[in-house]
C-alpha cells in the first residue's frame, strides 16, 4: 500500500496513458487535474429501491444516544458490522478462493455489496482532461498498478510540444509493434519531423520526500523520488510486458507455492557520488523484506497471509526463521507462498519488496527485529539510515543517482554512469521543482510554453485553459488524455469523532444532537444511498472541468471496470456463467442490477445520479429512522476556503444534494480551511476517529498488484483496511 502524498490543490496534471500511480491518493483538487509522474510530461506540483438487505418493522440498525447530554463516538467493530458485514463475508470468500477467475467473480459479488452499501461513491480518476506535452507516448512502465510508472528512465521529450497528429502516429506504431509488427523508436520518429531530443526532464512537488528508506514509507511523495534509484526483482516494460531486471530469470514450483529468483551478478550499490559501494546481492532483498516488516509503515499488510510466516512475524512475534523470504546463497533467493497466488508476479513492481545493501543499513546503525529496530530507531544519533536531510545516508542501484534533496528549492537525481542496463536511460537528469503558491498557475503556464518543464494539463479553474486557448497552444497541440486505474471517491463517515482541529480550525456548528443525529442517518443504508443518488456528478465535476470534459474522468465503481478480465469461463454459485474475456465491471455491473441497484458502473458516465431513486430511499430512510432522528440532517463538508475550485465545488455540490433531497431534510454545511487543516480533516487523518467530516470527497487509491483485492481489501475491518479510515473507522 503506498500512500500519496502529492498535494493534489494544486496539481496540473494528466494521465495520457493508462499507468496508474499506486496506492493511497491524497484529494483530488476540484480545480485542477491530475497525475502521478506522467509520462506525457506535464508538471506536477504535488426510484429504483434495492432489495440488498430486508428491513425488520423496527428499525435495527446503528443509532446514536446522547450521554448526559453529549455525543459519543460508537464502537467501530459494532457500525462496520452494520454497514459492511456482508461485503466482508463475500470479499473473504474471495480471499479463500485459488481459482483467479472464480475469485473474480466473488470479488465482483463483494464490490457490487460495497457500492451498493453507499459507505463510499466513487468520483473520478486521473486523466481525461486537456493536455499538450512534450513527451512522446508510451515512453515509460505501461501497466495499471505498481511502482514502475515512477520510472522515469525511458520517458522521450521533445524540445516542441507533440500535435494531435504526432502523438496519434506514435501511438499507432507503438500498438503495431506491441503486436510484432516493426518497432517502436519515438526518437527517431519526432527527429524525422524536426525535434530535437531533450535529456533533461523537470516536473513540479509541494511536499518533499520525508526519507530515502524506500521501505520505511507508505507515502508516494517518498518513493516517487527513489524508484528512480534503485531496481527490483522485476519490471514492466513501456508495453506492459514483465522483464528481468535484478532478477535475472524466475521459476516456479509445481505446486505453485516456491519461487526462485536468481540474481544478476555484477550489479553494484552506490554513494550518491558514485563510488561503489557494495554488490548487490540476494542477501540484500532479504535484509529489505526483513526491515519492511520490521519498519511497519503500512506495507507489510500487503505480505500478510501472502508470504508464508509473515503473519506470525508481525502480529504474534515469531520468528524470522520461519518467514519464507529467504537468501540461499548469494544469487539466489528463494520466497515461499501461504497458498498459490495467481498474481504473486504482479506483486513485484511494488516497492515494499525493493532491497537494500545490508551492509550500509547496518553501518547506518540499521538492526533487524520489530523491537530491536523500534528501539535502535529512536536514536536519532545512532541510526542515520535514510534521512531525508543525508543524501549519503543511502546508496543507490537504479538507473539514477540522488544528487539533491532541498525541501524549499528542489530535488536532483542524475544519471548513474554504472548502471548496469544503461542503454535503457534516455535521461541524464530528472529536477523537482518546488511550486508553492497557487497564485502563480499563470507563471507555471509560461515555464511550460518556456520549455521549462514539458507539458500540463488545461484546466479551466486554474485559467490554464483559458491562456491556452487566447495563445493558439490548445488548438495546435491539445489532447484529451488517457484515464488510468486510480479511483478517487466520497467517504462517508459512519462513526465521526472529531469536530474541530486541535488548532480550533474547521470546526463543526453542530449541536450535540445534530451530531448524534447525523451519525445515526449515516449509519442507514438508505439514507446514504439517499446522498449517493442525489449526486449529480457530470454538474458537480463540470464546475472546474468544464462542461465538455465534465463526464470524461467520472468513474462509478471502486476497481477499474477494464482493470482485470476473465480468463476462462466461470459459474458462480447461483449457476449464472460469465464467459471468458468479460471484463470486471461487466461482472459488477451483472450483480448491482441482480440487487435492483440503479448504479452504472461504465466509466465516462454520472452512473450513479438519480434523483428519482434518491428520493425513493430518502423515504425508506425516514420510514426506518422514525423518530431517531431530528430532521433535517446537517453534513459537514470539508473544503479549502482559499482554493476558488474548492469553493465553486462545494458550494455546486450543496445546491445538488440540497436541491434533490430537500434542504428540509438534508443541510449541507461548508466546512472551509487552508490546505493543511483540509488535509488534516480528510486525507491526513490518523484514523477513522480523527477524520473532521461527515463527507469528504477526493481521496482514493490506486492498485499495488493485478488483482481486485489490492482495492477492496482497503475496506477490510479492524483497521487492516487502509481506506476504512475515510468512512470513520479504524
Amino acid at each position: 500500500m503506498k500512500n500519496f502524498t502529492r498535494i493534489l490543490s494544486l496539481l496540473l496534471v494528466l494521465a495520457m496513458v493508462a499507468v496508474a500511480a499506486v496506492s493511497c491518493v491524497e484529494p483530488n483538487d476540484p480545480g485542477t487535474t491530475t497525475a502521478a509522474n506522467t509520462e506525457d510530461g506535464t508538471t506536477t506540483p504535488d426510484a429504483t429501491e434495492t432489495d440488498a438487505e430486508t428491513t425488520p418493522a423496527e428499525y435495527t440498525g446503528y443509532i446514536s444516544e446522547l450521554k448526559d447530554g453529549k455525543y459519543e463516538r460508537g464502537d467501530d467493530e459494532v457500525v462496520y458490522n452494520n454497514a459492511l458485514a456482508k461485503f466482508e463475508e463475500l470479499r473473504q470468500a474471495a480471499n479463500n478462493e485459488t481459482d483467479p477467475d472464480k475469485r473474480f467473480v466473488l470479488y465482483a459479488q463483494a464490490e457490487a455489496e460495497l457500492l451498493d452499501s453507499a459507505v463510499m461513491i466513487p468520483t473520478t480518476t486521473q486523466g481525461g482532461a486537456y493536455t499538450i506535452s512534450r513527451v512522446a507516448p508510451r515512453t515509460i512502465a505501461y501497466v495499471q498498478w505498481g511502482n514502475d510508472d515512477d520510472r522515469f528512465k525511458g520517458m522521450v521529450i521533445s524540445d516542441e510540444f507533440l500535435t494531435p497528429a504526432e502523438r496519434n502516429e506514435l501511438l499507432d506504431q507503438w500498438a503495431k509493434a506491441r503486436e510484432g509488427e516493426g518497432t517502436y523508436d519515438p526518437a527517431a520518429y519526432l527527429q524525422s519531423k524536426g525535434h530535437t531530443i531533450k535529456t533533461e526532464y523537470a516536473l513540479t512537488f509541494t511536499t518533499a520526500p520525508v526519507t530515502l528508506d524506500w521501505l520505511n514509507t507508505s507515502s508516494q511523495t517518498d518513493t516517487e523520488i527513489t524508484v528512480n534509484t534503485v531496481d527490483g526483482l522485476v519490471e514492466y516494460d513501456n508495453f506492459g510486458i514483465m522483464q528481468p531486471a535484478l532478477a535475472e530469470s524466475w521459476t516456479i514450483s509445481d505446486d505453485k507455492l516456491t519461487y526462485t529468483f536468481k540474481i544478476r551478478s555484477g550489479v553494484s550499490w552506490y554513494t550518491a557520488e558514485g563510488a561503489k559501494f557494495a554488490d548487490v546481492t540476494a542477501e540484500d532483498f532479504e535484509a529489505g523484506f526483513h526491515h519492511m516488516l520490521d519498519a511497519q509503515a503500512g506495507l507489510e499488510w500487503l505480505v500478510d497471509g501472502v508470504v508464508t510466516g509473515v503473519h506470525d512475524y508481525i502480529t504474534n512475534g515469531g520468528s524470522w526463521d520461519n518467514v519464507g523470504y529467504k537468501a540461499t546463497d548469494a544469487n539466489t533467493l528463494v520466497v515461499t507462498l501461504e497458498r498459490p497466488t495467481s498474481y504473486f508476479l504482479t506483486m513485484l513492481t511494488y516497492s515494499c519488496f525493493l532491497p537494500i545493501s545490508k551492509p550500509f543499513y547496518e553501518s547506518k546503525g540499521g538492526v533487524f527485529g520489530i523491537e530491536e529496530y523500534k528501539a535502535a530507531s529512536e536514536d536519532s544519533e545512532k541510526y542515520t539510515f535514510g534521512k531525508a536531510t543525508d543524501i549519503a545516508s543511502q546508496v543507490y542501484c537504479g538507473p539514477f543517482l540522488l544528487k539533491k534533496l532541498d525541501a524549499e528549492s528542489e530535488i536532483v537525481v542524475e544519471k548513474n554512469p554504472n548502471y548496469y542496463r544503461p542503454e535503457t536511460v534516455k535521461l541524464e537528469k530528472v529536477r523537482w521543482i518546488l511550486f508553492g503558491d497557487s497564485s502563480s498557475y499563470e507563471q507555471l503556464y509560461k515555464d511550460v510554453v518556456a520549455g521549462i518543464y514539458a507539458g500540463i494539463g488545461l484546466t479551466k479553474s486554474t485559467g490554464i485553459y483559458d491562456l491556452a486557448v487566447a495563445d493558439g497552444n490548445k488548438d495546435k497541440y491539445a489532447y484529451i488524455s488517457d484515464t488510468n486505474s486510480t479511483s478517487y471517491f466520497a467517504g462517508l463517515n459512519l462513526n465521526r469523532g472529531t469536530f474541530a482541529l486541535d488548532s480550533g480550525a474547521m470546526t463543526s456548528t453542530k449541536t450535540e444532537q445534530e451530531k448524534a443525529d447525523t451519525v445515526t442517518a449515516l449509519a442507514n443504508r438508505h439514507f446514504r444511498q439517499a446522498i449517493a443518488y442525489a449526486f449529480d456528478q457530470t454538474t458537480w465535476n463540470g464546475v472546474s472541468r468544464g462542461e465538455d470534459l465534465a463526464n470524461q474522468n467520472l468513474r462509478s465503481m471502486y476497481t477499474m471496470p477494464t482493470f482485470i478480465q476473465l480468463s476462462a469461463d466461470a459459474t458462480d454459485a447461483d449457476g449464472h456463467t460469465f464467459k471468458g474475456g468479460t471484463f470486471y465491471g461487466d461482472l459488477v455491473q451483472y450483480y448491482l442490477e441482480k440487487m435492483g441497484s440503479p448504479i452504472k458502473v461504465a466509466d465516462g458516465q454520472n452512473g450513479w445520479y438519480n434523483a428519482d431513486a434518491a428520493k425513493a430511499a430518502l423515504e425508506k430512510a425516514k420510514e426506518e429512522l422514525g423518530d431517531k432522528v431530528n430532521w433535517p440532517i446537517k453534513i459537514d463538508v470539508a473544503y479549502q476556503d482559499s482554493d476558488d475550485a474548492s469553493t465553486a465545488q462545494v458550494e455546486s455540490f450543496k445546491q445538488i444534494i440540497e436541491g434533490v433531497l430537500g434542504a428540509e431534510n438534508v443541510v449541507i454545511n461548508k466546512v472551509g480551511g487552508e490546505k493543511n487543516d483540509y488535509y488534516a480533516s480528510g486525507y491526513r487523518a490518523s484514523n477513522g476517529e480523527a477524520g473532521n467530516f461527515d463527507i469528504f470527497y477526493g481521496s482514493g487509491w490506486g492498485p499495488d498488484y493485478g488483482d481486485p483485492s489490492t482495492y477492496l481489501d482497503t475496506f477490510a475491518p479492524l483497521g487492516n483496511g487502509y481506506m476504512t479510515k475515510v468512512i470513520g473507522l479504524f
